[in-house]
């Protein structure tokens, strides 16, 4: 049999050893028999049929073969034409773009030279055509000098007053229509009794040498400045500006004096009533003032609420807050809850039993009337602190820090939160917010829990603290300095 023939070849070469009639037949007839056609008559003719596995095996192969080499390479050369048309197209563009740019910028420096030559005509020939007058000269030669004068003379006004203002430790004038001189009272006038070791200081009558304005409607603003004031000066200024806690009940109504520090001999007072009177005295202007400030950033915070369009300051203020009040979520419902007042009862009773009325270390030493605690700030070190506590008192550099950062503390911290839920549920009834009615949610502040709540409210009841919840500020006009 000849090599290299096909399957119905190799068929018909059977057919033709084999004399098989019924395809010759076929044949001379001219009809086309198919493979299949052969070798069911040959298989008929009980002649064998040559394996079919080995047919073609090398042909079907060798097309998966060849066809994804030829579909590769018709791939590969096609990729290259493109790259090399796009890098031609890319380069043009890029010579093109370069071009453009150097048109632009000679046409930019012809025009910038031409106006360069017109403005230096112009100038020459203005300062050609430019006369001016003897007198107009002298004129502006003069106002030159005066103007001078005048920039060094505000530029070391403030040194100026720096210098004379050292020289004035005992006295200051306040303006409210005249001019008053409150002098430090003299230390000859004071009246201290000594019974055995404590000292003790009654109240001094009104002196000559302290002048008071005669119009006491106008409110003064005093600011206590860091020194070591003693008990009888303080009281013997609010004798001078008629501070009386009874009035302040009645009329809801407190004057503005700010001390930075408590006296250091307010524990030698005798009487204890006058020791509290004197330390709500101190503490209930700081307590006022801070509230008022919370109260005026609620007001803006509703009116930034009720507006649909927010200014980019109303944003930054907004920031600001959330920050403040520590909150991460932007969450303005959240910042409502917690931007509110502190009960003033609350807060002079906690100011009152943590200072022991305003008399313990931490409250001289570090103006600490609240006794929150510190871990990483500078602080003072409790005398009865266990050796494994670490923990120390906060210290401030004045009083009324110590304020704000206790009232920061309740309207953050997550232990107080049932506090803070409590006073929103008042606020959204339009029930007045008082101490009696949110006591009993600070028992997280102190380690005795509800014993320090109990003794909070008695505190409150047995000193009428809650006469002043309403208290406000006097509007202050001016805003002075005190040296005592």
């Amino acid at each position: 049999m000849k090599k290299n023939l096909s399957y119905r070849e190799q068929l018909l070469e059977l057919a033709r050893i084999y004399k098989i009639h019924d395809i010759k037949v076929y044949i001379k007839s001219k009809k086309y028999l198919t493979s299949a056609q052969i070798e069911h008559i040959l298989k008929k003719n009980k002649v064998p049929v040559p394996n079919e596995i080995n047919k073609s095996i090398l042909e079907i192969h060798s097309k998966k073969i060849v066809k994804p080499i030829s579909h590769f390479r018709a791939l590969v050369v096609n990729f290259v034409k493109s790259s090399a048309l796009k890098t031609i197209k890319v380069f043009f563009y890029i010579i093109k773009s370069i071009k453009t740019f150097f048109v632009s910028l000679l046409a930019m420096f012809t025009q910038l030279a031409n106006w360069i030559s017109s403005t230096t005509i112009n100038i020459l020939n203005n300062a050609y055509n430019f006369k001016v007058e003897e007198k107009r000269a002298n004129k502006i030669v003069s106002r030159a000098v005066a103007f001078s004068f005048l920039f060094l003379l505000v530029l070391g006004g403030n040194q100026i007053r720096e210098i004379l203002n050292e020289n004035k430790l005992t006295e200051v004038e306040i303006k409210v229509e005249k001019k008053v001189v409150v002098k430090a009272p003299e230390k000859k006038k004071k009246v201290v009794k000594v019974p055995k070791k404590k000292k003790v200081i009654k109240v001094p009558e009104k002196k000559e040498a302290v002048k008071v304005p005669e119009k006491k409607d106008v409110v003064k603003e005093f600011i206590l400045p860091d020194l070591n004031l003693r008990t009888e000066t303080v009281l013997s200024l609010f004798a001078d500006v008629d501070y009386d806690l009874n009035k302040v009940r009645q009329k809801k109504l407190v004057k503005p004096i700010y001390f930075t520090q408590f006296p250091k001999d307010l524990d030698e007072i005798k009487n204890i009533e006058l020791k509290k009177e004197t330390f709500i005295k101190i503490v209930l202007p700081l307590v006022v003032a801070e509230n008022q400030k919370i109260l005026n950033d609620r007001d803006k915070l509703k009116k930034i609420i009720s507006r649909k369009i927010t200014t980019d300051k109303e944003k930054s203020w907004l920031r600001q807050k959330f920050k403040e009040y520590r909150i991460k979520n932007g969450s303005v419902d959240e910042l409502t809850k917690r931007m509110d007042i502190i009960p003033i009862s609350i807060a002079i009773a906690q100011a009152a039993k943590e200072s022991g009325w305003g008399t313990s270390r931490f409250a001289l030493e570090g103006n600490a009337i609240f006794g929150q605690w510190t871990w990483n700030g500078k602080g003072i070190a409790p005398l009865d602190r266990s050796k494994e506590k670490r923990h120390k008192i906060l210290r401030f550099p004045i009083l009324r820090a110590s304020v704000k950062a206790y009232k920061n503390n309740l309207n953050t911290h997550k232990s107080y939160k049932e506090f803070r839920e409590t006073r929103n549920k008042l606020r959204l009834k339009n029930k007045p917010i008082k101490g009696v009615a949110l006591i009993s949610a600070l028992d997280s502040y102190a380690q005795t829990g509800a014993e320090y709540t109990k003794v909070l409210g008695k505190m409150i009841e047995q000193n009428s603290l809650d006469d002043f919840e309403n208290v406000k500020l006097t509007n202050s006009v001016i805003k002075k300095e005190l040296n005592l």
